[in-house]
């Protein structure tokens, strides 16, 4: 069985933590938990004849009074930028956080989600806002860690992003 960190990112209260519960355990609760440092869950996910071991970074958001430690991310293999569709100064800062960890980092696969789509009329963050970051090439899902709409394709489209090479290798055997 393969194994990849994965990191979650982005500002506070995006949902991060909510999305992670969503997709590990199938849960969501409307009570907000503030991240302190990191928390770590797994969950085992099949791509064909493939199993991945996905190790799930929780990291605390990044706000005016902390930014996320560069070394919380030394060894993972992709990340998921969580982005709140309510509130437009987390897609500026997922914007930074991305470039800080491409810096630091370098280019590693990585999925946005511009999580809450429930809250949709309340969304501050339109297809305009996202059709820039789309043309650089990045790969941006909508979902909802409450309803769980997008939330299991956000996260196995990152483990394809992940096991890519490994299985074109495998093809090519």
């Amino acid at each position: 069985m393969i194994q990849k960190k994965v990191c979650m990112i982005g500002a506070f209260a995006t949902g991060k933590t909510s999305l992670v519960a969503r997709f590990v355990k199938g849960l969501y609760s409307d009570k907000y938990q503030t991240t302190i440092g990191v928390k770590i869950d797994k969950k085992q996910v099949a791509l064909g004849e493939q199993t991945i071991n996905m190790v799930l970074w929780d990291i605390y958001g990044e706000d005016e009074f902390q930014n996320i430690k560069m070394s919380y991310l030394r060894g993972t293999a992709g990340y998921l930028l969580v982005v709140d569709g309510t509130r437009r100064e987390t897609l500026e800062i997922a914007v930074q956080l991305q470039a800080k960890v491409e810096k630091n980092i370098g280019p590693i696969p990585f999925v946005l989600i511009v999580n809450k789509f429930d809250l949709q009329a309340e969304w501050e963050i339109s297809d305009e806002d996202l059709a820039p970051l789309q043309h650089r090439g990045w790969s941006i899902l909508k979902g909802s860690a409450k309803t769980a709409q997008g939330v299991e394709d956000s996260f196995l489209q990152l483990a394809q992003m992940l096991m890519a090479p490994k299985l074109t290798s495998l093809a090519q055997a």
